[in-house]
């Protein structure tokens, strides 16, 4: 049992050497994960970022292609004789339906702008609730939401019936026929591929659904209407 016991003692627990070798191999182990974390971090990060990119510009988009297809053919007062919208290469005001599942019924004055601010340039959209104004008076718009920052930036552009392409569109008898919106990236000044185009649901004014000859109506702008004849008692 004694020479049992001894050879069992003997045998038992770690030599020196093998710490040694166990520390070492470990070492290295954690090294090689180091190197590869160290690799692979950064490219996840960069990742993650254009996915987010990606998903705020898309989101972004579908909220401005949304608010535009569906701005209304209305004039600020009864007096007026262009509708409200005025439009430019980075800016775009126009009246659309109250939207909102707190909204009140009626329209609202709707603006997409570029502006600066602490993070740099931003295309942010405003609003403020609809109501008769002179035609020079100034909106108070609010509820401020960015819709776009850099590395992309939007830019609009406008055509009426015969396809032409212009900067701007204002005092005009109706709405364009189409807008453009044109995504670029701001480092290298490329168009991407997400730019799109818009087609607004109304493009005529209320008066055209009464006229005669609705297409002549459109192409033309309303007519006053005619007194009616008055008809001979016999």
């Amino acid at each position: 049992m004694k020479r049992l016991r001894r050879a069992l003692a003997d045998e038992a627990g770690f030599t020196l050497l093998e710490v040694l070798l166990a520390t070492l191999l470990m070492s290295v182990i954690l090294a090689a994960l180091a190197t590869v974390t160290a690799q692979w971090l950064p490219n996840w990060g960069r990742g993650i970022a254009r996915v987010q990119r990606a998903e705020r510009l898309a989101t972004g988009l579908d909220r401005i292609i949304a608010d535009l297809s569906v701005a209304e053919q209305m004039t600020v007062n009864g007096d007026a004789k262009a509708p409200l919208f005025d439009g430019a290469e980075l800016s775009v005001t126009f009246l659309r339906t109250a939207l909102g599942p707190s909204a009140r019924p009626g329209l609202d004055f709707i603006r997409l702008i570029e502006k600066a601010d602490a993070q740099g340039l931003a295309l942010v959209r405003e609003r403020a609730p609809f109501q008769p104004m002179p035609a020079d008076g100034q909106i108070r718009f609010a509820d401020q939401v960015v819709l776009m920052r850099a590395p992309f930036r939007v830019s609009f552009a406008y055509a009426g019936q015969d396809g032409q392409w212009q900067p701007t569109w204002r005092g005009q008898p109706q709405l364009p026929a189409r807008i453009r919106i044109t995504v670029r990236d701001v480092a290298s000044g490329q168009v991407l591929a997400a730019s799109s185009a818009v087609i607004p649901h109304i493009t005529a004014p209320a008066e055209c659904a009464r006229a005669n000859n609705p297409v002549t109506c459109v192409a033309a702008g309303p007519q006053p209407q005619q007194p009616a004849k008055e008809e001979r008692q016999p």
